[in-house]
This record gives structure tokens, C-alpha cells and sequence, in this order.
């Protein structure tokens, strides 16, 4: 019993230092409870992006609701599917989005939140990066050039703002679960020459079994927009099941590489059967039935099982954005939960007790209180 009391003190502890526990490096035991804050670089809207006051709002509000973690998507522009290199300026130059990354760093810390630095690909032509094929052996050796820069100088913006935790990549199948993965490991021990913290990989969650390269990384990361039901108008009980599928995955995966699993990327868009085919982006739907409802049963069925996985360390919700007051970004049916019901069962989830956690004791649950007014607490 002592070790348990010891045990619970040093998790209250933690949550109250704050930023000062910043200092310390992530022990990768202590579970994950994460937000992805958007960017909003464009010059149509100045002062609302990264390290802006308004970003400053966004992480304060993001530790109120009792998030952990969050993590920050710098872009870098891919014109299509055959890349030859990287353009590193995303609406604007790389030197400033260079320094507003950091400073949403340090926001971040500065509200005791750890941080996750996910370097992002945009493939201009809406095509998806997870299918990126230079062609050739001498096209993938460019690519891999081109690649290994972008990443390493990311690397060292995630060093010198002393970020938590780096993800090597997102969606990137055509190389990773590909004989072309080996190529990869070198670029990983490059990485590791240059930032000393955890490394993970942000693979799709239809292709982390085929990922070749999780040896080399100290956490699994996946971006788990896993189908919940086969068909739409599937009841509570069926989504549930469906995420019960998904932590017996978690926990086979977990199991087979020795590692935690975090989920690097989790959203479920604000319209009627959101779980049915989660990965679909809200820009190219039309006459959407907005539903809140069936988002938040959607993260209900997801978490409930998998918050019950001792394998399970922890998931970045898929996304609110640097300006908490910017609705610009996306449409109403979008992925952000802020201000919806969605918002409720995420601020209890990262209240509740998982059973990565650890023993907790008898009681604890009594006098919790579940959130009951999005934007209110």
C-alpha cells in the first residue's frame, strides 16, 4: 500500500509543478493525453499562428480542459506524388515558421504541457503522401537526400526548443513498408546524432503492422483513424466493439516490439456516422448533416476500451488550432471538438484514471465530476 501511495503522490506531484517539470525528460511510462494544435500560417491571417498571443490562449486553454501534451505540424510542400525535393516554405518563409515553432514551444511549456514535433509533408496536388513514388532507384535516393534534410533541421528546432518527443515522419507507406525501408535506418541514426529524446514514427494505422522501421523507434505511433462499424447508423454498443478490436491490435503490436503505443493522430469529423470512414477530410464533403452527437459517441467507443489498455500510453487528438476564436480553418462539420460535445468526453478521458497509469486507489473515482458545458470549466 505504501508503494501505491507513493505511486499516486508522485503522479499529483507532477501534474502540479507545471512547466518547471519540463525540465525533466519523458520516461515514456507516464500515459499521453494530447491535442495537435493546428497551424494558421497564412499572411490572410497575421498574429493568429504559432507562438502568437493567440496561441498562448490555445495551450492555457488545452491545460485547463486537462490536456498533457500537445503537438505542433510544421509543413513542408511536396508538389506531387514524384517528388525531387522538399519546399520548405509553407505560407510563409521557413525562418519564420522556424521561430514561431519554437515560441509555440515554449508556450506550451510555459502551461506545464510536454510537446510532440511532428514534421508534416503537403502534397500540393491533394494527393496523399502516404503513396509518394520518385519512380526510380536514382528518383528515391534524391527523395531520401531530400528527406533526410528536411527532417534533420527539424530535428534541431525540436533540440533547441527542448521538445518532449519527435515523430520521424507521418504516412510515408511507399518507403517505410517497402523494400525501400531500410534506407530509412540511417536517416533515424542521423536524427538521433542530432536530438537526444524519444523518437516515434507516425505510421497509418493500415500499415503499422508492415512498418519495418518501429525497431529502431522508442515508442509505436499511429495515426488511428480506424473504421469503428461497417455501416452507417451502427448503434453505441457497435462502436464500442469496434474499439475493442482496436486496443486487441494495440495490445498484439505493443506485444510484438516491446514498446508503448500512443496514437499520434485520433479525430472523428462532426457529422452523422463519423466512425464509418474516419480518414476522410471534411473540405471535400458536401450537404453534411452536422451531427456532435455521433462525433462524441465515436471517441466514446474509440477510448472506453483502449483507456483500459495497460499497452495503451496515450493519443493526440486531431486538431484544434493555434487561435482557439479562428473558425476559418475549417468548416462546422470539421474535426476540431472545441465548443462541441466531442469536447466533454475528451476532457473526461484526460481526467479519468487509465490503467497505464498504473494501481490507483480504492475511491478514487468518488466526487468526480463529468464535464457538462463544452467551454466551461
Amino acid at each position: 500500500m505504501r508503494r501505491v501511495l507513493l505511486a499516486r503522490l508522485s503522479f499529483l506531484l507532477s501534474a502540479l509543478v507545471g512547466s518547471s517539470a519540463r525540465a525533466d525528460r519523458w520516461d515514456m511510462k507516464t500515459p499521453v493525453r494530447g491535442m495537435t494544435v493546428g497551424p494558421i500560417e497564412s499572411s490572410v491571417h497575421p498574429d493568429k499562428g504559432y507562438g502568437s498571443q493567440a496561441c498562448a490562449r490555445t495551450m492555457a486553454e488545452l491545460a485547463r480542459i486537462g490536456a498533457t501534451w500537445v503537438s505542433v505540424t510544421p509543413y513542408g510542400r511536396v508538389w506531387n506524388l514524384a517528388p525531387t525535393g522538399i519546399d520548405w516554405t509553407f505560407e510563409t518563409t521557413f525562418r519564420e515558421n522556424r521561430k514561431a515553432v519554437l515560441a509555440a514551444i515554449g508556450q506550451a511549456h510555459a502551461e506545464g504541457l510536454r510537446v510532440l514535433v511532428v514534421p508534416h509533408l503537403w502534397v500540393e496536388s491533394g494527393e496523399w503522401r502516404g503513396k509518394i513514388d520518385p519512380g526510380t532507384d536514382a528518383g528515391w535516393r534524391k527523395w531520401a537526400e531530400a528527406y533526410r534534410a528536411f527532417l534533420l533541421t527539424w530535428a534541431e528546432v525540436a533540440r533547441e526548443g527542448n521538445a518532449d518527443m519527435l515523430s520521424v515522419g507521418v504516412e510515408l507507406g511507399s518507403w517505410l513498408t517497402s523494400r525501400r525501408a531500410a534506407s530509412f535506418f540511417p536517416i533515424i541514426a542521423a536524427v538521433r546524432r542530432v536530438y537526444k529524446g524519444p523518437l516515434t514514427y507516425s505510421a497509418n494505422w493500415d500499415d503499422v503492422d508492415y512498418t519495418i522501421v518501429l525497431r529502431a523507434l522508442d515508442v509505436i505511433g499511429i495515426n488511428a483513424f480506424y473504421p469503428l462499424a461497417e455501416r452507417d447508423g451502427a448503434p453505441f454498443d457497435e462502436l464500442r466493439h469496434g474499439g475493442t478490436r482496436v486496443a486487441d491490435r494495440v495490445r498484439r503490436l505493443s506485444e510484438l516490439w516491446h514498446k508503448p503505443v500512443i496514437f499520434t493522430e485520433l479525430g472523428y469529423t462532426t457529422r452523422r456516422d463519423p466512425a464509418v470512414r474516419p480518414w476522410e477530410w471534411p473540405d471535400g464533403m458536401k450537404s453534411v448533416l452536422v451531427d456532435q452527437r455521433a462525433q462524441a459517441e465515436a471517441y466514446r467507443g474509440l477510448l472506453e476500451p483502449l483507456l483500459d489498455e495497460p499497452s495503451f500510453l496515450g493519443f493526440f487528438v486531431w486538431r484544434v488550432y493555434a487561435d482557439p476564436d479562428d473558425v476559418s480553418q475549417e468548416a462546422e462539420w470539421g474535426f476540431s471538438p472545441r465548443g462541441k460535445w466531442a469536447e466533454l468526453v475528451l476532457r473526461d478521458a484526460y481526467r479519468a484514471w487509465w490503467a497505464a497509469d498504473g494501481p490507483w486507489l480504492p475511491g478514487e473515482a468518488l466526487g468526480r465530476f463529468a464535464a457538462k458545458v463544452p467551454g466551461v470549466y
